[in-house]
């Protein structure tokens, strides 16, 4: 691939990316918010690798705190440092296991990163920034909020990035951005099926969180 395509594909996926997130919200209670960032961050460093994960995680959240974030530098911070846990464990994961084996194993493993990752921030992070939001407040919350919020988020991500990198792959072969010769295989119907269902799963406990169902 040459350094001309990179930077397109380098330039569509950060746009892309930044779309999808202000275009795609989900609610998540009490103050939470889901969004499928992450899934074409990720799609991004199956591509390139993980430091082009981590380089679009970071020009996607700079440009989220420039325009329509009120949370600053420390949201900046916090969206940089949970997509960089998703998308750059897998990324990193897939590249030393180049297979749909070493995809789902990659993902799982990212859910699990993004989900400590940002356990922590919460419980390190919350009490210096969110008014009211003492230590012992956030300590309560971890469980019943942030865990199950954290789980979800990197499920759907998941799925989606199951469901949609055969797809994209091809869309961006057709388009003569990436060579013929990678990445090609047929679509796997169990996968197919599985993340299907989980992502289904993901979004009824969601609706079941918020009141919905």
């Amino acid at each position: 691939m040459t350094k001309t395509k990179k930077l397109v594909l380098y330039a569509m996926l950060s746009a892309l990316a930044y779309a999808v997130m202000m275009l795609i919200h989900i609610p998540y209670p009490p103050f939470l918010t889901i969004d499928p960032k992450d899934t074409v961050i990720v799609i991004a460093g199956f591509i390139l690798g993980p430091l082009a994960s981590l380089i679009i995680t970071v020009v996607v959240s700079l440009a989220e705190m420039i325009t329509v974030s009120q949370t600053g530098i420390i949201g900046f911070l916090m969206n940089t440092l949970s997509s960089a846990a998703f998308c750059c464990t897998a990324a990193l994961i897939y590249k030393k296991r180049h297979s749909i084996k070493g995809a789902v194993i990659a993902l799982f493993s990212a859910v699990i990163a993004q989900t400590v990752v940002m356990l922590l921030w919460d419980w390190l992070m919350v009490p210096l920034y969110m008014e009211h939001a003492t230590r012992e407040i956030v300590v309560g919350m971890l469980v019943p909020v942030f865990l199950p919020f954290n789980l979800l988020k990197g499920g759907i991500n998941m799925a989606l990035a199951l469901l949609l990198y055969k797809p994209v792959t091809a869309a961006l072969r057709r388009a003569g951005l990436m060579p013929k010769t990678e990445h090609k295989g047929k679509i796997n119907v169990f996968l197919t099926i599985f993340a299907a269902v989980l992502l289904a799963l993901c979004v009824i406990l969601v609706l079941i969180v918020k009141g919905i169902l």
